[in-house]
């Protein structure tokens, strides 16, 4: 039987950010959505997911998905068939960017999620290219339509999360590592650092596009998650 896929989106985004790929990839087994908005630490959101998860599932997580997918399958790694990790970073947060936390929720505290998505984090997420303004307003829908509450929820949780390299070490099922190759936030060499910690593990560039590959080149995403599925 089919393993269902559990699809973890970044900070501020939700289902649509896997809508290529969750249309293709839903013609051969269930897809589903995992929530990481409800708490503000990593250990909660991971045990989140895992009580509304099946049994045992494919797991795919990109950015902050990603991370709480290194949770997730730290916590229940007999549970999880096989691992991707998009655009995400195993380590700690750094102390420069801990300190940019606290500003921005109080902004958004004050009312200016929009301005702080609009400009402080979408722009730097998002490779040039001719759907640059399309991408990054269907951003800037699902961080509204998540509100401000969320974003401090996931603000803090990224603060305070733990390095996870111990975690990844200990992989052992098919892991796909996968990234933009103008991913600023994520870079190349941070995957090339993961796809050494995980024996085995498949590491796909994709070429012209940022953090969000999966709106970016989405062909070259549903194709590199096609060929992990088959794995």
């Amino acid at each position: 039987m089919t393993e269902p896929l559990l699809l973890l989106p970044g900070m501020m985004c939700d289902g649509r950010l896997f809508g290529p790929q969750a249309e293709a990839i839903a013609a051969e087994r269930d897809v589903i959505h995992g929530d990481i908005t409800g708490a503000a630490d990593m250990g909660t959101l991971a045990r989140q997911v895992l009580d509304a998860a099946p049994e045992r599932f494919a797991l795919a997580g990109l950015s902050m998905g990603g991370i709480v997918a290194m949770e997730v399958i730290r916590r229940a790694p007999e549970r999880v068939t096989r691992l991707a990790l998009l655009d995400t970073n195993p380590r700690a947060e750094l102390p420069e960017v801990q300190a940019r936390r606290g500003p921005q929720i109080e902004a958004v505290r004050a009312g200016g999620l929009d301005r702080i998505m609009r400009e402080d984090l979408k722009p730097n997420y998002l490779a040039k290219g001719p759907r640059y303004g399309e991408i990054l307003d269907l951003c800037m829908a699902m961080a509204l339509s998540l509100g401000p509450h969320v974003f401090e929820r996931q603000s803090i949780a990224l603060r305070d999360r733990p390095d996870q390299r111990e975690t990844l070490r200990a992989v052992t099922v098919p892991t796909l590592i996968l990234c933009g190759r103008q991913d600023a936030l994520c870079p190349v060499e941070r995957h090339e650092l993961m796809h050494d910690l995980v024996a085995g593990s498949r590491l796909v560039i994709v070429e012209e596009a940022g953090h969000m590959p999966t709106l970016e080149r989405p062909d070259a995403v549903t194709a590199a998650l096609t060929d992990w599925l088959a794995a």
